[in-house]
């Protein structure tokens, strides 16, 4: 793939990269919704992602083109709001405007970009383009920032660029990832560590190929509902209160009446989720893999009943895995609506489960769902 798109910026640019970058899509293993509650993720960089190269252009014009799409979009120097269209050029838009805060970003530069993450599967190509653009915009104009500082840049640009208001998890899991290790991820404090995983275990991902748009979707409604629920808490518990992070089920089981029953379940999953991502890191580093995957289909039924953000596809996948007896785990990956399952089972399992699954869907919904094992990667990187 990279080759593909060095060559290709040769061609339509006369003259071969100056920088290239790569930064890898996510898999979120447990803790869905936790990230903008500042609360706990597990999470993953995967061998899917999107490349990007680079070479400066005179004066103050840009120009970007998307290989995968095809398509070729040109804007000026200094960026200051979105387009109207198309909005994946926002992705850029919005990383060259909240990096130029940081730096010089002139004269203009010509890009070009491509990536095998599925769009709309819950992987983050969203965030993986936007880390690939600030990490090789912050090579070619010479400035300096942190790995953080990068995924900072990169949650800013979503949310005032393309309105999507999401937390870091996207962002961090793709620049800090590790080979054959899940991320864990405190969003409070923005501590990161490195959860080694067994070789006994392996992910396989079931995409059900309904796309989902977190902008379109109701993500932003569910985080202003978590936002409502926590100010609740704050109001009602002895002790500060910032975030749903701050809140014990206990707290939940005794007030949660007082609110209305739409809100206080988006809050029993937030504060569930977290709880359950703490005991699941605790797990894994003992190596109970049969439990820790209990609280992957323990979390998926949360995602399905108290913050409804699943559908009929992901749910049928978790219900037919949940059947077979060589998967550990299963549940919805990321911000839901659609999107995909991440299972977690024996490598030697995955190519009949996958199997297995892809008719059992087809049969359901008389349209294919793709299955691949999907490996935890390093993070994001300049070539």
């Amino acid at each position: 793939m990279i080759e593909t798109i060095k060559q290709a910026h040769a061609r339509r640019f006369g003259v071969p990269p100056a920088v290239v970058a790569y930064a890898p899509g996510r898999v979120e293993i447990l803790g869905n919704h936790t990230d903008y509650n500042e609360g706990f993720v597990l999470s993953a960089a995967i061998d899917l992602g999107i490349g990007l190269a680079l070479s400066p252009a005179g004066g103050a014009s840009c120009t970007v083109q998307a290989l995968d799409i095809p398509e070729e979009i040109c804007f000026d120097l200094p960026v200051t709001s979105p387009a109207k269209q198309p909005l994946w050029v926002n992705y850029v838009r919005g990383v060259v405007n909240k990096l130029g805060a940081r730096g010089r970003i002139e004269p203009g530069f010509q890009a070009t970009f491509a990536g095998d993450i599925p769009m709309g599967a819950g992987l983050s190509s969203s965030a993986a383009l936007e880390i690939a653009a600030a990490l090789a915009l912050a090579r070619l104009y010479n400035i300096s920032a942190a790995p953080l500082e990068l995924a900072k840049i990169g949650q800013a640009a979503e949310n005032d660029f393309t309105g999507a208001h999401c937390g870091l998890l996207d962002q961090i899991s793709s620049l800090f990832g590790q080979d054959h290790a899940l991320v864990f991820s405190d969003f409070r404090t923005l501590a990161v560590e490195t959860v080694p995983l067994t070789a006994e275990i392996c992910f396989l991902l079931a995409d059900t190929c309904v796309k989902h748009s977190l902008v379109a979707s109701a993500y932003n409604e569910r985080r202003a509902q978590c936002e409502r629920s926590s100010a609740f808490f704050a109001s009602v518990l002895d002790h500060p209160v910032t975030a749903l992070r701050d809140v014990s089920m206990d707290e939940w089981n005794a007030f949660a009446a007082r609110l209305d029953p739409i809100t206080a379940r988006r809050a029993a999953h937030v504060i569930g989720e977290n709880a359950r991502v703490l005991e699941a890191n605790r797990l894994l580093r003992l190596g109970d893999v049969q439990a820790f995957g209990e609280l992957m289909f323990q979390s998926h039924h949360s995602s399905r009943t108290n913050f409804e953000n699943s559908c009929p596809e992901l749910d049928f996948i978790v219900a037919q895995a949940r059947m077979l007896p060589q998967v550990l785990g299963a549940r919805l990956s990321g911000g839901g609506f659609g999107g995909s399952v991440v299972l977690m089972l024996h490598p030697r399992d995955a190519d009949q489960v996958g199997q297995t699954l892809a008719s059992a869907y087809v049969r359901k919904f008389g349209h294919t769902c793709t299955t691949r094992v999907i490996r935890p990667v390093a993070g994001a990187r300049v070539l």
